[in-house]
């Protein structure tokens, strides 16, 4: 059995939690969350929610470029041998058919955890950037408000690259579609910037967490590694999607869906879960407690 340990140490003599608290202790270094992955641990009652049940897709609504809601264009998305598969044995040409499927439930704050790996070839047609890429898309908007000809939801995407194998190609990186958030202070709007992770070749599984305060701060996470972290997630209102829908420019993006990408690379996920921490976010010992007793968790 794998699990992920969090270690918490907290300096500060302030007894009630809030953002503002969360923002500032993590900026400077006084509420350090730290993550290990591969120890053994023993078991605990902690309660994860299995996102993708191993089984079939039925707690998942999928939508692809150019094709109705929860049409499965070409059996784009499908389980075989308990792994949810993304692939196009059934495309002729990709012809800019991004898909994604989104779990029933919108969550707020929360530690999400995927394994995944790369395989086989890149459909025909797809574009030079989408090789050995998809993602993780955090605080997604509603499926049934993602338009036909929409290509990605507006969301903060932990973007997943393979390598290439032999260039450095970091993964767990962060895209905004639609989206804009704060880094190291300041509002960054480019659609994208790269993590700091290592580069994996091949078709190895890798384990990638993100983890998300609301609209204040989110982590990435890549084997146990923290390589990357941003805050203050908020809507691009220059953004024609955004502004489509009604959204305003700098609004609190504080929660969201859940989707995994379909980007023209053949992609499984073999683990999709997910603990929620909104019961807790209010009340700075509970939090503290129940990040101490995720020390000791066992996944399975």
């Amino acid at each position: 059995m794998e699990c992920s340990t969090i270690i918490l140490i907290c300096m500060s003599q302030s007894s009630t939690f809030n953002f503002s608290f969360l923002k500032q202790t993590i900026k400077h270094s006084i509420f350090l969350i730290i993550f290990f992955s591969g120890a053994k641990c023993p078991s605990s009652d902690d309660k994860w929610i299995t996102l993708f049940n191993g089984k079939d897709l039925s707690d998942w609504t999928i939508k692809i470029t150019t094709h109705p809601l929860n049409e499965n264009y070409g059996n784009t998305f499908r389980v075989n041998d308990g792994i949810l598969k993304v692939s196009y044995d059934q495309y002729t040409d990709f012809k800019g058919q991004f898909g994604h499927i989104y779990y029933k439930q919108k969550f707020s704050s929360y530690l999400l955890l995927v394994e995944y790996r790369f395989t086989g070839d890149q459909a025909t047609g797809g574009p030079g950037w989408a090789f050995r890429n998809s993602g993780a898309m955090l605080h997604c908007q509603a499926p049934e408000t993602i338009g036909l000809n929409q290509e990605f939801p507006v969301s903060l995407e932990m973007q997943l690259l393979g390598g290439n194998g032999k260039d450095e190609r970091h993964t767990g990186n962060l895209c905004t579609p639609g989206t804009n958030v704060f880094l190291n202070g300041k509002l960054f709007t480019p659609h994208c910037i790269n993590s700091k992770s290592k580069t994996y070749h091949g078709d190895q599984w890798v384990k990638a967490e993100a983890l998300v305060f609301g609209d204040s701060i989110a982590k990435h996470i890549i084997e146990g590694d923290t390589v990357l972290v941003y805050e203050k997630l908020q809507i691009d209102g220059t953004d024609p999607v955004s502004k489509a829908l009604g959204f305003k420019n700098g609004d609190p993006v504080k929660e969201g869906y859940i989707s995994l990408q379909s980007e023209s690379h053949p992609v499984e996920f073999r683990k999709v879960k997910l603990f929620d921490l909104s019961p807790y976010m209010q009340d700075h010992q509970k939090l503290e407690s129940v990040l101490q007793r995720l020390q000791k968790r066992k996944t399975e």
